[in-house]
C-alpha cells in the first residue's frame, strides 16, 4: 500500500521533531532521521556526534545502523529515508550502500550551510584528483593489498554486497 501525503509529512515531522529534541536537550546536533518500510518507522534516530566523540554518528548513520539491526541485514531494500535536512556525502553514500528506495528531506544543504554546517568542501575535495586533495592520499603495498581482493573473488560461500 503506498504511503499518503500525511503519512509523508508525518515521518518527516518526526525526523524533524528528533533534530530539535537533540539541539533542545543538548544531546547534539540539528539533526534527525526515521526509516520506514511498508509504512512502518523501522528506526528512528538522531545526531549524536558530540555525545559519542564519533564523527560518522550522522542521524541517517545512526538510523541505518538500527533499522538494519531491526531488521536483521544489511540492506534496506524497500525502506525509505526521511531526514531534517539533505544527506551529507557520508550520508547519502551509506543512504546508497544500504539499498534505501527513496530520501525524503527537510532541510536544504545551502540551509545547513548558513547554520554552520558547510558540507561543499566536501563535495569539492571528491571531485579533486587524488593528487590535488588536501589531506595527503598515496597508494601503499597495492600488490599486497589486492591478494584479500583475489581471494574474496575465488570464496564460493561469500555474502556478495
Amino acid at each position: 500500500m503506498p504511503i499518503s501525503n500525511t503519512q509523508h509529512a508525518q515521518f518527516m515531522q518526526q525526523a524533524i521533531r528528533l533534530a530539535t529534541e537533540n539541539v533542545t536537550s543538548g544531546r547534539g546536533g540539528p539533526f534527525g532521521c526515521v526509516i520506514v518500510r511498508d509504512g512502518e518507522v523501522i528506526a528512528a534516530r538522531a545526531n549524536s556526534v558530540t555525545a559519542t566523540n564519533d564523527p560518522t554518528a550522522h542521524a541517517e548513520v545512526n538510523a541505518i545502523r538500527a533499522a538494519c539491526a531491526a531488521l536483521g541485514t544489511f540492506q534496506l531494500t524497500g525502506c525509505d529515508v526521511y531526514t531534517s535536512c539533505e544527506p551529507c556525502p557520508m550520508c547519502l553514500a551509506a543512504i546508497y550502500w544500504a539499498r534505501c528506495r527513496s530520501i525524503y528531506f527537510g532541510n536544504t544543504a545551502q540551509d545547513a550551510a548558513e547554520a554552520g554546517f558547510d558540507d561543499s568542501f566536501l563535495y569539492a575535495e571528491i571531485q579533486r584528483p587524488i593528487s590535488e586533495r588536501s589531506i595527503p592520499i598515496q597508494p601503499l603495498l597495492s600488490d599486497e593489498a589486492v591478494e584479500s581482493f583475489n581471494i574474496w573473488r575465488e570464496t564460493t560461500e561469500r555474502i556478495d554486497y
